[in-house]
């Protein structure tokens, strides 16, 4: 279980533009949870992310998973059991490196490295076998560089390396907005397929309200820093698009948008 409790952010603290994003914030994410987070640009989404992946320090308040703080571990130690794919496809790959490689970095993802080989060719066949399971062909592109591949391929790449290994929490920022609409459908099935064959603890942020919608176990909506809704199980299942669409409506409304 992830906890976040009495959160307190501030950005540009000192300056003119000082301003205070989380102030007490509370949240909590229960094991084997698949959330799905949406919300207007600057309600807090992104910040929500990194300050579980430690990209950001909380200003007070404490971050716990399974009961032990986490709070000032360093953000490298925390991604050894965390997976994250990022909107950009360009990041989570290195784009000079070809597939068979970055498959290999993400499989020794946090062991030591000695002075070996950084590529295992016992596990090829492994590497081949995984990438067969996406359907885009890329088990017979083992050896094309990653930079070569289109922005869904990469995404997919990205979200197969992000789970190679064991992770607690897998973490996903908007991981199909750069991509066009038929390719982003390929990415969300395979997420799901992901998520639901490994067990593994997920939170997603988008601005696709039918994504939110159908996929994942939970919706929360953030604004202004505070989640105003949050809906599970059955009460999830019975929301649609245009509701959510109402809430986001009349949120601008009320700031005068």
């Amino acid at each position: 279980m992830l906890t976040l409790a009495n959160i307190t952010k501030h950005y540009n603290p000192g300056s003119v533009n000082e301003m205070c994003l989380f102030d007490g914030f509370d949240f909590t994410l229960q094991d084997g949870e698949f959330v799905s987070v949406v919300g207007s640009n600057g309600s807090g989404k992104t910040s929500l992310l990194n300050l579980i992946c430690g990209s950001i320090e909380t200003d007070g308040g404490s971050i716990q998973v399974n009961g032990q703080d986490i709070t000032r571990k360093k953000a490298y130690l925390r991604h050894r059991k965390i997976g994250r794919v990022y909107q950009d496809p360009s990041k989570g790959t290195c784009p000079s490196m070809t597939i068979l490689e970055n498959m290999s970095l993400a499989d020794n993802k946090g062991r030591h490295y000695g002075l070996g080989k950084g590529v295992n060719k016992a596990r090829t066949e492994y590497y081949r076998e995984l990438l067969a399971q996406l359907n885009l062909g890329l088990e017979d592109k083992l050896h094309t560089r990653v930079g070569d591949l289109s922005g869904g391929q990469r995404q997919a790449v990205a979200l197969l390396m992000s789970t190679m290994t064991p992770i607690d929490f897998l973490i996903l920022d908007e991981h199909t907005a750069a991509l066009d609409p038929k390719t982003a459908e390929i990415i969300m099935e395979l997420t799901d397929r992901i998520v639901r064959k490994k067990k593994v603890t997920t939170i997603m942020v988008t601005h696709n309200l039918r994504y939110a919608l159908e996929y994942g176990t939970r919706l929360v909506m953030m604004h202004e820093g505070n989640v105003i809704l949050d809906k599970s199980g059955r009460e999830k299942e019975q929301m649609d698009t245009e509701e959510i669409m109402g809430i986001f409506n009349r949120i601008s409304v009320e700031c005068g948008n």
